[in-house]
């Protein structure tokens, strides 16, 4: 049997622009519009938003398992440590939340304040691991470069960028685009201006080299969801966020 090639879309932009909210719809769409797709979602960002947007309950991360297996070589237990590292793919699929018609996987948030390299390389290895087992791969990456720069999204075959109105927001991922045209192999790329509050100014709104697949208005319903926690699948299926998002994904040849 010929292995899967994943559709691999990787989020990301400057923070606060909504962009973990856009990865749970973006899934939402996928479950609606590709039923009996394998779906896998990440949250790859360590303020661990999407499971909330998608009313998913983690109990366990790839950063627990990246620190059993440290424990077990720590501890004076090497053969404990390599069987675990063997039995990793394993391991991971146990961590899986199956819910919805989609998977989940949370990378979690190392105990240590700081440097989350290990994690990142962690997960680096575990998006190539897993591509072939889905048809669509949804990663809701950090804020800001970081991720981009240490190779993490570099087998993403779609890099969508987030931005606001704003030309801070802009500048992010025009920083963003550079970075990965040097570091990540993707094949298309493209972008969503979220939270549009007045569409008079979209006509100033430009990221060089990257089409704007969709601008986005304020969505009062999503707001609603956000401040009282509610998952993306109660949002009403008129919804402005719904529409914008499936707008974009057929601009992209996702849908």
């Amino acid at each position: 049997m010929a292995e899967r090639k994943a559709k691999i879309m990787a989020l990301a932009g400057k923070g606060g622009v909504g962009k973990t909210s856009l990865a749970a719809t973006i899934v939402r769409v996928l479950t609606e519009e590709r039923p009996g797709s394998r779906v896998l979602a990440i949250d790859a960002d360590p303020a661990v938003g999407l499971s909330t947007a998608l009313g998913v309950t983690v109990t366990s991360t790839l950063d627990d398992i990246r620190r059993a297996v440290i424990k077990s070589a720590e501890d004076g237990r090497p053969r404990e440590a390599i069987e675990m590292l063997n039995e990793s793919r394993f391991r991971i699929l146990d961590t899986m939340v199956e819910t919805r018609g989609f998977s989940f996987l949370a990378i979690g948030r190392p105990e240590n304040e700081g440097c989350y390299c290990s994690v990142n390389a962690y997960l680096k290895e575990v998006v190539g691991m897993l591509a072939g087992d889905f048809d669509y791969v949804v990663i809701d990456g950090e804020a800001g470069i970081e991720q981009i720069q240490r190779r993490v999204m570099e087998k993403v075959s779609h890099l969508i960028l987030i931005s606001d109105q704003s030309r801070k927001g802009t500048h992010v991922a025009e920083t963003i685009k550079a970075v990965a045209d040097e570091l990540v192999m993707y094949e298309r790329i493209g972008a969503i201006i979220n939270r549009v509050t007045n569409p008079e100014l979209n006509d100033y709104i430009s990221i060089p080299g990257v089409e704007i697949l969709a601008y986005i208005p304020a969505d009062e319903c999503q707001a609603a969801n956000d401040i009282q926690g509610r998952s993306v699948f109660e949002l009403p299926a008129e919804s402005k966020v719904l529409y914008g998002v499936r707008e974009a994904l057929r601009k992209i040849d996702i849908l």
